[in-house]
């Protein structure tokens, strides 16, 4: 299987865990996009150096998980790609930011060690976030909440077709690359030189694909916006569960609930 189309089985498949049974998925989709928005934002207000306290939330992706049936190791490999730009995000903090702030016995640890390592987690907490969000949300149900909040309609349409069509232009990626390696027996990849056509004649196939798509649409009546999804109630379990999980960052953002533990435990 080539990379193109494993990428594909892998965007696939993010569709069927979607389409799961688990306590989560039940959940209506507004009730888990304010979660996961709350989780996120709290996330990014932890101060730089504030690892014992950022480090609690992880317990958030590690719960869903549990109730999701949907591992974190499965969430990290889908994220492989994603995850070396974020660990590189703050990699010249070390440089820049030299002043020890903590010491481990009598090892100095500098401020851009532990801003570099805040950055690191906060990003992998966000992506598996927003990972758990779309494995238990169907794409459509998930973009008719954004509607409930009035998100323009404009905005959720661009994003519902890039999620939807991002398997196209998988697809005639894949035939492209096929092509090419018959005419190309025994070669690896692309060479440089057809980079460029390669990259032009994916554009002009893909601009054709999408005006065939687009001219399928009108004929089934689009004027500009979807219509409805099934509309799902917003039911007092979905209530409780965003107060309940609001209620938890706010108690760990406020409080440091790892040194609360330590001083209990006479660490």
């Amino acid at each position: 299987m080539s990379r193109i189309d494993q990428a594909l089985h892998e965007l696939k498949s993010i569709d069927e865990l979607a389409r799961g049974t688990s306590p989560v998925h039940r959940f209506s989709p507004l009730s888990k996009l304010l979660v996961s928005a709350v989780y996120i934002l709290t996330v990014m207000s932890f101060p730089k150096y504030a690892l014992s306290e950022l480090f609690l939330m992880i317990l958030y992706p590690v719960i869903i998980s549990a109730l999701s049936g949907i591992e974190l190791r499965l969430a990290l490999k889908r994220m492989r790609y994603v995850l070396p730009l974020v660990m590189a995000v703050g990699l010249f903090n070390p440089l820049l930011d030299r002043r020890p702030v903590l010491f481990i016995g009598t090892l100095p640890v500098s401020g851009g060690i532990l801003s570099l390592l805040s950055l690191m987690m906060k990003g992998i907490f966000c992506l598996l976030a927003s990972f758990f969000l779309i494995g238990t949300t169907p794409a459509d149900r998930l973009f008719a909440s954004l509607r409930k909040i009035h998100l323009p309609s404009g905005i959720v349409t661009l994003l519902l077709l890039t999620w939807r069509y991002l398997t196209v232009l998988g697809e005639e990626a894949a035939v492209m690359m096929t092509a090419y390696h018959l005419r190309a027996p025994g070669q690896k990849g692309l060479h440089w030189r057809t980079w460029g056509s390669f990259i032009g004649q994916l554009l002009l196939r893909t601009l054709d694909r999408g005006r065939e798509l687009y001219d399928s649409m009108l004929l089934r009546g689009y004027q500009g916006d979807f219509p409805a999804v099934r509309q799902e109630k917003f039911r007092l379990k979905d209530l409780l569960y965003v107060l309940a999980w609001i209620s938890c960052f706010i108690i760990l953002r406020k409080y440091n609930i790892a040194a609360l533990i330590g001083r209990g435990a006479g660490l």
